[in-house]
């Protein structure tokens, strides 16, 4: 086997890997707030999740085109092999590191910081394609804004309309609906999370000539689907009490409002093609949801912990593959 073959084969499989990782990562996005509300059992939720991520990864490529080459030009990155290895190993040592610690980090800002400060390592600043990185970082920062802004109104348009009704009938009622809006959150994180990887192993191969468009092959959808179910399945314990109850105390009639206000926002960027950290968007639904129903319900000591986290995970993340590029780069 010779070396690009063997380094091409390598990236597939960080790549499922961190595929992997960012199911079980990001698990508790989709279904904590279906767990904390006991509207499912854990076990049925992650089932659940599981199969919706790999419904929602068949379904759309947009997402992973924009990563393949609104970052940087694959066509005429240099040492692109080792770019996109340093940056896949940066970004999954992030997501394991804040796994284990139980903070609901971004698995897309740790790959898109890794790629970054890979490319920056190998080739400066001006190998990156700065109208599209731009355009990405501003989803990053836009949507979870949003997310809460579309919370806090979802909520307060629910409060105003169920204000008369019985509330231990009305939990019951929505507590059945929510096993429809967790479903519907675990199809919408499919459609933007698990293409990320996609793009990656479609920029290796375009890096390496083995294609010469940036479509997305059947092989590549299907294996990063498949991962991405199969690291959902295993479970994010740790995160899931960090979004399901640290947050605020989630109700059945609060999950259902953060459950509608994530998907519409993740479905919103996956229809005009732009990456967002589903961790952001999901965390700052409950947050919004949670200002609406009592600004003193949100426990904003913890909310602050993970805003520092999700500042900072960009230029670590780009630090450390910066770092793993420039020691890939002495032994290759």
């Amino acid at each position: 086997m010779d070396m690009v073959l063997l380094l091409t084969v390598l990236i597939v499989i960080f790549a499922i890997v961190f595929d992997f990782i960012n199911g079980f990562h990001d698990t508790a996005n989709s279904i904590a707030t279906a767990v904390s509300t006991k509207a499912l059992k854990p076990r049925h939720a992650i089932l659940l999740a599981a199969i919706m991520n790999f419904v929602g990864a068949m379904a759309f490529t947009g997402v992973a085109k924009t990563i393949t080459k609104d970052i940087v030009d694959p066509f005429t990155l240099e040492n692109g092999t080792i770019v996109i290895l340093a940056a896949l190993l940066a970004a999954i040592t992030w997501n394991l590191v804040t796994w284990y610690y139980g903070i609901p980090s971004s698995s897309s800002h740790a790959l898109i910081g890794s790629i970054v400060g890979a490319v920056i390592a190998a080739a400066g600043v001006g190998a990156l394609n700065l109208g599209g990185f731009l355009k990405i970082l501003q989803a990053l920062i836009l949507s979870p804004i949003l997310a809460f802004v579309v919370g806090y109104i979802v909520y307060s348009i629910v409060k105003v309309v169920f204000k008369n009704h019985n509330l231990t009938k009305t939990n019951r009622n929505f507590r059945l609906v929510q096993i429809a809006t967790a479903a519907l959150q675990s199809f919408s994180h499919g459609t933007n999370d698990a293409q990320k990887a996609m793009g990656i192993i479609t920029m290796a191969l375009i890096v390496n000539n083995y294609q010469t468009t940036d479509d997305i092959q059947l092989w590549v959808q299907v294996s990063c689907a498949l991962a991405m179910a199969l690291g959902t399945s295993v479970g994010g314990w740790r995160i899931i009490k960090t979004v399901g109850g640290k947050i605020m105390k989630i109700r059945p009639v609060n999950g259902v409002a953060a459950d509608l206000t994530g998907a519409a926002v993740i479905f919103g960027a996956t229809a005009i093609h732009l990456p967002v950290s589903t961790t952001h968007v999901i965390s700052s639904s409950i947050m919004g949801v949670g200002a609406a129903h009592r600004l003193k319900g949100v426990k904003w000591g913890t909310a602050q912990t993970m805003l520092i986290t999700w500042i900072i995970t960009l230029p670590i993340s780009a630090m450390i593959a910066g770092l793993i590029y420039m020691v890939l780069n002495l032994f290759m």
